[in-house]
């Protein structure tokens, strides 16, 4: 999931990327270390007690000081449960924030139901004053409809000595980031947002189904880029293809198949139907069908006929056929 966030703050324009890790964080580390883009510099800093979203910036800030150095830069903070962030969402944020002069630019979203998200509150100049959380919040502010992403832009000379003036005078007893908003603006600082065009992409992954939700937006996605590419699915909805894999144009993927790690399919090959691969090969005009290969090679041209099931290393030659209820 945090894959997806990186690739969204990926810019020319952002000279590091400073990853807070707590629960498990070893694991995190490792596991982003091995599969992140090789130019996303990351730099990695450990939250060992978790005191809420502020604290877990103010446990970065030394680190952040270090890669910024002596320019005056912005600070760009984005969760890492908002998967649907798109690329282009974080491109516009950043020039907004700079053509406006703010100090702090909040991205934000317009709900029909904005329970649970933290409300925007303006100022009559249209600035945003402060942002209060669900739980905080009174009757009256909780009927405003314009939620904190939690991701925002920050002037990085003002983050520091913002969040020391942050409290835990509050529900959870924790050191909220939004409350930067209010400290900044209340020192005469010029506190802004820009509403997300598409209020998706501010959904948050807190249980299993917003889970679900979000890999069937995330698959769409993909399954709308490829097919844009000229990959031909025969049936989208039951077609699921990971981030990491290569295809190639003019590949056909039969409905029920699961493309999944590093898989790379050549121009002309088609799968399935409701074949299973992982971290597989398949080669120019191959056909493979119903079939379970995982770390597999098939070759240019080659056949492998339904209930095959090929295992790490198995290799079928160019133009080779495998015959059914065969295990290689």
């Amino acid at each position: 999931m945090v894959l997806y966030v990186l690739d969204a703050v990926a810019h020319d324009d952002v000279v590091a990327t400073v990853v807070v890790v707590g629960h498990a964080g070893p694991w995190v580390e490792s596991s982003l270390k091995q599969r992140a883009r090789d130019d996303a510099h990351l730099t990695f800093v450990e939250q060992g007690e978790q005191l809420g979203t502020g604290h877990a910036v103010s446990v970065a800030m030394s680190t952040v000081a270090n890669e910024v150095g002596d320019t005056d830069g912005d600070v760009l903070i984005v969760p890492g449960d908002t998967p649907l962030l798109r690329h282009g969402t974080i491109g516009q944020l950043l020039a907004h924030h700079r053509a406006s002069g703010a100090s702090l630019t909040v991205l934000s979203a317009e709900l029909d139901d904005p329970y649970g998200y933290g409300r925007i509150v303006r100022a009559k100049d249209g600035s945003v004053a402060a942002i209060v959380e669900e739980r905080d919040a009174t009757d009256d502010l909780r009927t405003i409809h314009e939620v904190n992403t939690s991701i925002m832009v920050v002037r990085e000379s003002l983050l520091g000595p913002a969040l020391r003036r942050i409290g835990r005078q509050n529900s959870q007893n924790e050191y909220y980031l939004t409350d930067l908003v209010a400290a900044l603006h209340d020192t005469g600082h010029v506190t802004s947002a820009m509403v997300c065009e598409d209020s998706a992409e501010a959904a948050g992954v807190n249980d299993r189904a917003q889970l679900a939700e979000a890999e069937r937006v995330l698959r769409a996605r993909i399954n709308e880029e490829w097919m844009t590419n000229g990959v031909t699915m025969w049936d989208p909805l039951h077609t699921y293809v990971d981030a990491d894999v290569l295809l190639e144009s003019d590949v056909s993927l039969l409905p029920g198949t699961v493309l999944k790690g590093r898989c790379v399919v050549e121009r002309g090959a088609q799968v399935g139907p409701n074949a299973f691969l992982t971290d597989s090969y398949v080669g120019e005009g191959a056909i493979v069908g119903n079939v379970e290969a995982i770390g597999a090679h098939v070759g240019e041209g080659a056949r492998v006929s339904s209930y095959v099931v090929l295992g790490p290393g198995a290799k079928v030659g160019p133009g080779e056929f495998v015959a059914p209820f065969q295990q290689l």
